[in-house]
């Protein structure tokens, strides 16, 4: 089964298309239903805090000083609108459209950085976002339930095949009220590359960072303890 879509918020599509020329050990991904995609409960309290601006978000997300020595900023590639075919995805099909694409997840407030490391082989990228805590919790559950219960699929960005597998990892549960975390691996060429992408919900923000898994591990803690400061 094809499916059209476009871009996804959680920035996917920008991996597909520049996929670093190095490779990687790739991960056998096990089949998980949609509803195991998904940890942690929606919290019952009557408190709802305002959304936040993108503005006040922007002034929340990780800069070079936070990350230390050996990272650049990378300059934001503009949105695309070149539609991607993806291949023998059933959950992503069924989302249909946009929300198959992480349409849920385009809310009006957001921010996002994103960093090179070392040689430059190496990425991570941050994006924040502010809504209700059922609009976020439930943009960013489908996109992951749907991602992780494909075990295998494959998209065509701009008449380039590339393979992915998806697998769902265990989530910092000592994290936020809501944590989803996935590795994917996308083959192209000859070639591979591993994103681990990580997303916490704390109240009315969302977290979402990826990029290569060493970095992923080492700036997560950081980047939630600067998105929810008060101070």
């Amino acid at each position: 089964m094809r499916v059209r879509v476009a871009t996804t918020a959680l920035g996917i599509t920008a991996a597909l298309l520049a996929l670093p020329a190095c490779s990687t050990d790739t991960t056998g991904a096990k089949h998980q239903t949609p509803s195991s995609a998904r940890t942690g409960k929606l919290s019952g309290a009557v408190h709802k805090p305002a959304a936040l601006s993108s503005a006040a978000l922007e002034s929340r997300l990780l800069d070079q000083s936070d990350l230390g020595s050996g990272y650049l900023s990378k300059s934001q590639r503009p949105a695309q609108h070149d539609d991607v075919t993806v291949i023998g995805c059933p959950a992503l099909s069924e989302l249909g459209g946009g929300a198959a694409t992480g349409g849920t997840l385009t809310f009006p407030r957001k921010a996002k950085a994103a960093f090179t490391y070392g040689d430059s082989s190496s990425e991570f990228s941050e994006e924040l976002y502010s809504d209700t805590a059922n609009k976020l919790s439930a943009g960013i559950g489908r996109i992951f339930d749907a991602m992780t219960g494909c075990p295998a699929y494959q998209v065509v960005a701009g008449g380039t095949p590339i393979d992915i597998t998806a697998q769902k990892l265990p989530a910092p549960r000592r994290l936020g009220d809501q944590q989803w975390s996935q590795l994917l691996t996308f083959s192209t060429a000859g070639r591979s590359t591993v994103v681990k992408q990580t997303a916490i919900r704390d109240g009315n923000l969302l977290l979402i960072v990826s990029g290569a898994p060493a970095l992923v591990d080492r700036h997560l803690d950081k980047a939630l303890a600067k998105a929810t400061a008060t101070g």
